[in-house]
């Protein structure tokens, strides 16, 4: 699969041709560029590059956005088929694209390949909810490479592995099959046990079922479920506590339920507002997360694994909430509140940022912005709005510093097209 790239650098020739006389073909989604953009390459550097393999192909470039795996979720033709004529006797060179991007002398490109990402920025990338990438790192399918001040960055490999299983799951792929396929890769490709985890956590998650006031529901989906489930009381020890695969039918559900959520501890409460929100119940998200903060203030309960309970997090996410149900000033007081117990709370800076921006309080705004890049000047997301802000403000000889702080972190997403047009036109000469 090909996928859209903003670099259009000119492809220069070497003077030595690296692929001197090879048959280069190449298969999933590449993440330095694009195909054609590739295939460009190959033929600078002396080799021939084609749609298709052939027993006359010699090499092999494997793309690391997400798996080779076609939309049934079995591995791409191009591998199979490659592995067939390997056992056979031909010697056809299988290399992952940060490989091939080492060999032709792209050494800078491989970083594109092991970039790390914000939240954020993996939402405005791959057109994904960031609520969707918070619950992932909730449910241990992403894992972040590091953390400055609660802020978590990404492996973009990582995340677009987990996206491409949801998807193939989403389109009715068998697990069953996606981890056979999977195994299939496993002398071919490193990281492929990772995945397969990634999937086991996927599919337990999807089987997972709570119990409104409504009936059933999966979170993964918000799909509802009819009871066909023998009785049992969801509070009891059989039922397995809040950690149960399916919380099952009792005449007296609604009863039983509303006895056990008179024993719920802030963490518990926490824990409902983020299922609550992944559900887009934002509402009763606000009601949870809110219930969450008093339950604390009026028990000092712990939270629910016996830790003390992080109540700046807690204002995070009802102030995300308070927003999603169209109550900005809310939204903005709860940042405040969150920033109050933690003044190094990048996100609750940046989202204020954002809020105060939206509410026409630029100078606020600028203020908050400015905090988050005194905490961590290299923050790619205050450094994108701050940029904003001021070139809206016609200050845009300040902006500039900030857009190419942040394309030196993101080179093809939506936000580092608008950053790089905008400092492109920043930079051009003005008439005079």
């Amino acid at each position: 699969m090909d996928r859209t790239s903003s670099s259009d650098e000119p492809v220069t020739l070497e003077d030595s041709p690296a692929l001197q006389g090879e048959i280069v073909a190449f298969t999933g989604t590449l993440a330095s560029m694009t195909h054609q953009q590739a295939s460009e390459f190959v033929r600078a550097h002396g080799g021939s590059a084609g749609n298709h393999v052939s027993r006359q192909t010699t090499m092999l470039v494997v793309g690391q956005e997400g798996w080779p795996l076609d939309a049934d979720g079995t591995v791409s033709r191009k591998l199979q088929q490659v592995d067939e004529w390997n056992d056979s006797g031909l010697n056809i060179r299988l290399v992952s694209e940060s490989e091939w991007l080492h060999l032709i002398g792209l050494d800078e490109r491989i970083e594109d390949v092991h970039r790390i990402y914000t939240p954020a920025m993996l939402s405005s990338l791959l057109r994904i909810p960031v609520s969707l990438i918070r619950r992932w790192e909730r449910l241990g399918l992403i894992r972040p490479v590091r953390r400055v001040f609660r802020l978590p960055y990404f492996d973009f490999q990582e995340v677009t592995s987990v996206r491409k299983l949801s998807e193939l799951l989403a389109c009715g792929v068998e697990p069953e099959e996606l981890e056979r396929q999977l195994g299939r890769m496993r002398h071919l490709l490193d990281g492929t046990e990772r995945s397969i985890a990634q999937l086991n956590i996927l599919v337990r998650d999807s089987r997972i079922v709570y119990r409104d006031r409504f009936g059933l529901v999966q979170p993964a989906t918000g799909q509802r479920l009819l009871d066909f489930e023998p009785s049992l009381d969801p509070a009891s020890p059989d039922a397995g506590g809040a950690d149960a695969a399916t919380v099952l039918f009792h005449e007296n559900a609604d009863e039983i339920r509303d006895d056990h959520r008179m024993q719920w501890t802030a963490g518990h409460w926490f824990d409902e507002g983020c299922r609550l929100s992944d559900l887009d119940e934002a509402q009763a998200a606000v009601e949870a997360f809110r219930l969450s903060l008093t339950t604390a203030g009026r028990l000092d309960l712990a939270g629910s694994h016996g830790e003390p309970l992080d109540t700046s997090e807690v204002n995070f996410h009802l102030a995300e909430a308070l927003y999603r149900t169209g109550n900005i000033n809310g939204a903005i007081e709860r940042y405040y509140g969150a920033i109050e117990q933690d003044a190094n709370f990048l996100e609750a800076w940046t989202q204020l940022g954002c809020l105060l921006c939206e509410t026409d309080q630029n100078d606020a705004a600028l203020e908050a912005f400015r905090i988050a890049l005194e905490i961590h000047p290299e923050y790619p997301d205050a450094n994108l709005h701050v940029a904003d802000l001021l070139a809206s403000m016609g200050r845009t000889r300040e902006a500039v510093p900030h857009w190419k702080t942040y394309l030196a972190f993101d080179l093809r997403g939506p936000w580092a097209d608008r950053a790089r047009q905008r400092l492109d036109e920043a930079l051009a000469p003005q008439p005079t």
